[in-house]
């Protein structure tokens, strides 16, 4: 199996060399990745494989032991989540980490207010709802996501709605890269296809998004390209246009090399 040649341009991210172990158990072994603005690199491999390490190492829950990541080319250090979202990177885990009991709104700026004066502490500035309100509207509209209620409880809405929710708030704060991890699971075939087409949507206004899934059949749609891990290793890298289903899931499973 072979993958078309990276487009020459600086990727928006780059991983070299990740290396992770958690005690004797070597987690990463020397993974290289790299994914370019407008497009979606896909992350396969069976459990185990070191997906969610790598993901967690890029948006700052773990750190590399040894390796290197840079941003637009840049060498930098992520030393936690707060590190990864100055450099422009977001990432949605499977618990998409919503709060069920505010809106959309409340969840795009929860701990981001628009709040001001500045020169007054934090507990005392004036929250600025109508321009988070206005903001958030305007990137669900760009990303095309319709929602019954701005300001209904998250809680209330559909597992789809929930995933669009998340995924149009990172969107909304990710200057370089989102991360989704398993963003179709638990989802119904309309719900999937909606989020599908978020991706894409994603894709199409220039930002790099990785996806890490076990649905096949979605990356197949929608990944330009594939890396495959498999016990902490890289394996291979794949165009999903161009390889059949089970070309992949063999080299997933050990059965091609």
């Amino acid at each position: 199996m072979s993958a078309l040649p990276a487009p020459e341009t600086v990727p928006a991210l780059a991983v070299r060399g990740a290396t992770k172990r958690f005690g004797a158990v070597l987690a990463l072994d020397s993974v290289d990745l790299e994914v370019h603005q407008g497009e979606v690199l896909a992350l396969l491999g069976d459990n185990g494989a070191g997906k969610s390490t790598l993901i967690k190492c890029v948006s700052g829950a773990h750190r590399l032991d040894a390796g290197a990541i840079s941003v637009d080319g840049v060498d930098v250090t992520i030393h936690s989540p707060a590190d990864a979202r100055e450099l422009g990177i977001e990432t949605v885990y499977q618990d998409l980490a919503l709060f069920d009991n505010l809106g959309p709104v409340d969840n795009f700026y929860a701990g981001r207010e628009l709040a001001g004066p500045r020169w007054l502490p934090r507990p005392l500035r004036v929250l600025h709802r109508g321009a988070m309100a206005s903001s958030t509207e305007e990137v669900l509209n760009r990303l095309q996501v319709v929602l019954p209620d701005l300001n209904g409880a998250v809680g209330l809405m559909s597992g789809g709605q929930r995933q669009a929710v998340a995924v149009s708030r990172a969107a909304a704060f990710a200057s370089k890269v989102v991360v989704l991890d398993e963003p179709t699971a638990a989802l119904g075939v309309r719900e999937s296809r909606r989020v599908l087409d978020l991706i894409l949507r994603l894709r199409d206004q220039g930002t790099a998004v990785v996806v890490v899934s076990h649905a096949m059949d979605h990356v197949m749609e929608v990944a330009d390209r594939a890396i495959v891990l498999r016990r902490g290793r890289k394996v291979g890298e794949v165009v999903p246009s161009t390889e059949t289903h089970q070309e992949i899931v063999s080299l997933i499973v050990g059965g091609v090399d």
